[in-house]
């Protein structure tokens, strides 16, 4: 409940007509302050107006005023600075910092409707509550808040990449390859993909890129997938008598094959396919990230994503077991995907990193230039009222639904803020 309480004081949204302290001192608001999410008071520099004087420091806020004992703080130097203890039940008449200083305490009131409405979008069992609410708001709201969630998903994901680059040494043809690698798992073998990235470097790959043979074989043997037993199979065993070399001379450890998952996906997205046509693309260029850096437009991506694989899989979606031939290419969907969260983030943290703002703002104009994802997501919330025109919107949307619906954040959703403080019945 305290999450309330900071909520309502931040956005003076009380319903208090005449502020009091519980002595009865009239005071005004000037500035509630910054939020602080680490230890210390829960607002930062706030200014308050008391007794014909100007008071700037600190707001500790509190289900009720015996709290502030509770939890030690006037033993703790760092509430010294607080100028005013806001609490929802006074049970304590007077409290005191370290300092034997006797703190000013003012009782908040909520308001019933915003009480109301934040336990209906607290408690609710459905995933988004607000969505019946959303074509309410003013475009405005939503169009300055999907541009912000857009910054904030890929300011996220440029934290990732920025964290590889340090384990990798600013290495960004292993941090390209990585990400890259990790996306080609299309969200159910996201993980396992980086795994194997990561046990095979692309400097070992890119010295064997010239065969197609021994770059396959480093990728299923990696993966776990050249394991099997004896197949009467001649592609398979050429691939593992090119691995078993391979691995002695680069001492390489292979993963398990389990965790490559292929339980109803379809057969062009089985891990084997997967992984020849991720091999095929990485060994196609030296230098891979920096081909990529060149591109000025959204359609070379998609031709840097074909990929040469054998003639072997187009009878097969696995070893041993022929089937009708087909073309086993990457579909324009997956390129799409591929470029939203491999090329795009890449390009944002390279600017960022380079202080480059052409590659940032090149991030941004693919994803204008893109369609919105298509996903059960995206779906939910058009159906809602919600705009979503381009690749930034349904970034804008995932970052939403992940961030704050999924984690209840509801009071610090702009949606969220806009139903609450706003005379919307709920329910």
């Amino acid at each position: 409940m305290e999450t309330l309480l900071h909520y309502v004081w931040k956005h003076k949204l009380y319903e208090n007509k005449e502020l009091l302290t519980e002595t009865g001192i009239a005071f005004e608001v000037i500035d509630p302050g910054m939020y602080n999410s680490n230890a210390g008071p829960d607002f930062f520099n706030a200014k308050i107006r008391m007794d014909n004087k100007t008071w700037a420091g600190n707001i500790e806020i509190h289900r009720a005023s015996s709290d502030w004992y509770k939890h030690q703080h006037e033993k703790d130097k760092a509430y010294n600075s607080v100028i005013l203890h806001v609490v929802e039940i006074i049970d304590a008449s007077e409290i005191c910092d370290a300092n034997g200083r006797i703190i000013p305490q003012w009782m908040i009131k909520i308001p019933e409707r915003i009480q109301t409405n934040y336990l209906f979008l607290l408690n609710n069992d459905t995933s988004v509550p607000c969505l019946g609410k959303i074509s309410v708001i003013p475009e405005i709201y939503l169009y300055d808040w999907k541009n912000a969630l857009l910054i904030e998903r890929l300011e996220r994901k440029t934290n990732t990449l920025f964290r590889l680059l340090q384990e990798y040494k600013n290495d960004w043809n292993e941090v390209f390859y990585i990400t890259f690698a990790r996306n080609f798992g299309f969200g159910i073998n996201n993980d396992a993909f980086e795994r194997l990235a990561k046990s095979l470097p692309f400097k070992i790959v890119q010295k064997h890129r010239d065969s197609i043979v021994q770059t396959e074989a480093l990728f299923l043997g990696q993966a776990g997938l050249l394991e099997a037993p004896e197949l009467e199979d001649d592609y398979f065993s050429e691939l593992q008598k090119e691995y078993d070399f391979l691995r002695k001379k680069y001492e390489l450890i292979p993963l398990d094959s389990h965790i490559f998952k292929s339980l109803r996906i379809r057969p062009n997205n089985f891990p084997h396919i997967k992984i020849v046509q991720l091999a095929g693309i990485i060994r196609k260029k030296q230098g891979l990230f920096s081909n990529v850096l060149d591109f000025s437009d959204v359609e070379p991506f998609y031709s840097l994503f074909s990929s040469e694989i054998a003639e072997y899989w187009s009878t097969h979606y696995r070893f041993g077991k022929a089937s009708i031939k087909s073309t086993k290419n990457l579909g324009l969907s997956a390129g799409q995907l591929l470029i939203i969260n491999t090329i795009v983030p890449v390009f944002f943290a390279y600017g960022k990193n380079k202080n480059q703002e052409i590659y940032i703002e090149h991030a941004i104009r693919i994803l204008e230039s893109l369609k919105p994802e298509n996903n059960s997501v995206i779906s939910l919330f058009s159906r809602s009222g919600l705009h979503v025109n381009n690749a930034c919107d349904s970034q804008a949307v995932m970052q939403l639904k992940r961030e704050y619906c999924e984690q209840k954040k509801c009071m610090y959703c702009r949606i969220g803020h806009q139903l609450l403080a706003k005379e919307i019945e709920f329910g």
